[in-house]
Order: structure tokens, then sequence, then C-alpha cells
């Protein structure tokens, strides 16, 4: 499985809905947000088959607003690797 990176942005009007849906579909111990601070956006880092999976994570009121994100890390020899191409 890869992991994503999931933005929810959103505004100050959908913010509550927003995250009473996420609660509802089980995914708000997932996310953390910035609303209280007036950014309104959520982000999580979740597990999934595919990109398209990823985003069911997000209610459909702003789902094709979201940002998914496949996520990858690199290992100290293809850093090396990268220096030397």
């Amino acid at each position: 499985m890869d992991r994503y990176l999931i933005e929810t942005p959103h505004n100050d009007e959908n913010c509550k809905l927003l995250i009473s849906q996420v609660h509802a579909i089980g995914y708000l111990h997932h996310f953390d947000w910035g609303c209280a601070d007036g950014i309104h956006c959520g982000w999580a880092i979740i597990e999934a088959e595919s990109e398209e999976q990823a985003r069911m994570a997000v209610p459909s009121v702003i789902r094709d607003d979201a940002r998914v994100i496949r996520l990858i890390r690199f290992d100290p020899d293809e850093v090396k690797h990268l220096h030397h191409a």
C-alpha cells in the first residue's frame, strides 16, 4: 500500500459540516486541522491502494477540491545516487 497526504481546503461556512462528515465516515482521528488559527484546511496521511481510494476519505462536499499526493521516502543509497547522476 502507498501513503498519501490529503489536504482538504474549505471555508468558514462549510467548516462544521466538513468536520462532521469526516467524523461520520470514520476518518476524524486521521486529520489535523488549522481551523482554530483561521486556516480552514485539514491534513491527513493515510495508507491506500490508490489515489482514488485515498480520496474516498474526503467527504463528497469537497472531494473534488481536495489534494491527494502520493508520498515516497528516499533511503540514503538513493540520495547518494541522486548526487552522482
